[in-house]
């Protein structure tokens, strides 16, 4: 990893100088437009609507319009402003960590010490974890003042930004000012399809189906050409694979179906098996690809879905994707 930014954390009258690097990344497919007509590439250009001349963003600056006038923000204008010059990462307060609502989180980033700044930082990932308290911070980043939780995770010290107060949106839903009412029955069913269905979260269970369908698309159109045929690679079945549920209305014998479907109530089951017992479309859509296809024709599709299915395995119940995989290395 590569830090994007350097600065310290800054509690009291203890200064830990840190770097900062991103948490995140992005795995999806890289696209770009295209001329339909003949494939070429579709390009966008920065062109001046004064001169006509397309500009290099070297020659780019930023600007505010006044409505009568505009006023030219250069580069070294933003960099002479006095908090995009801090590289401090202030400790505000400690607050409890549940008092922080998730939909205020914004981007994630992790912080690594300075070698001579271990203890220091050591001592205060130690007293968050302990406290169960979260550093509510403000630092600058990006010619953006940012508010943000500082937090331990593991063995580092994680620190999200987070959005200010007046950028979270309030739910106003006329619907949701009407009554309804619940019986006991309906809230019984639905505990028990709740409880047939918990067990502890593990991530590395999920996978994104859409960017794995698209792999395997474009390396069955590198393998055979603008030809290949889309139905077959990924079946003709259509999403609508309960047909029998569609009659149901009533809620209490929708969730009796649920509850039977995800065994009937057991709480130790794991969250991959209600994926067992209901399959997804994807996966049924590729196993009934696998078999229409000869076995002798290996493409780099195919390759890459084996790859998968050996992830997928290692994961113990989430076996159904894994099993379509493998046949579909075969």
């Amino acid at each position: 990893m590569r830090s994007i930014w350097k600065g310290a954390i800054s509690f009291g009258l203890v200064s830990v100088p840190i770097k900062v690097y991103s948490a995140t990344e992005d795995h999806d497919v890289s696209l770009h437009q295209v001329h339909h007509a003949d494939g070429g590439r579709i390009r966008y250009q920065r062109r001046c609507e004064v001169c006509g001349k397309v500009v290099e963003y070297a020659d780019i600056d930023k600007a505010y319009d006044g409505g009568d006038r505009t006023v030219i923000l250069t580069e070294e204008d933003l960099d002479a402003l006095p908090e995009e010059r801090s590289h401090a990462i202030e400790v505000v307060e400690f607050v409890p960590s549940e008092q922080i609502d998730p939909i205020m989180f914004d981007r994630s980033y992790f912080l690594e010490p300075d070698k001579t700044a271990l203890k220091a930082y050591t001592l205060l990932r130690r007293t968050l974890d302990e406290s169960d308290r979260t550093a509510v911070v403000q630092f600058s980043l990006r010619q953006k003042t940012r508010l943000g939780a500082l937090r331990s995770r593991g063995k580092v010290l994680m620190l999200q930004s987070l959005l200010w107060d007046d950028e979270v949106r309030e739910a106003d839903f006329d619907v949701l000012d009407g009554s309804t009412k619940i019986s006991e029955q309906e809230l019984r069913m639905s505990a028990q399809l709740v409880s047939s269905m918990s067990t502890d979260f593990a991530p590395d269970r999920f996978s994104d189906d859409y960017q794995e369908q698209l792999r395997t698309l474009i390396e069955a159109k590198l393998a055979e050409g603008d030809a290949v045929d889309t139905a077959a690679t990924f079946g003709e079945e259509s999403d609508d694979e309960d047909d029998g549920d569609a009659d149901v209305i009533d809620l209490v014998e929708a969730l009796r179906r649920s509850v039977g479907q995800h065994g009937g109530g057991s709480s130790g089951r794991a969250a991959a098996e209600p994926k067992t017992a209901k399959k997804t479309a994807s996966t049924k859509t590729a196993k009934k690809a696998a078999s229409k296809k000869p076995a002798s024709k290996k493409t780099p599709a195919k390759k890459s879905t084996g790859k998968k299915a050996t992830a997928k395995k290692s994961t113990g119940k989430k076996a159904t994707g894994g099993k379509t995989s493998e046949k579909k290395a075969s």
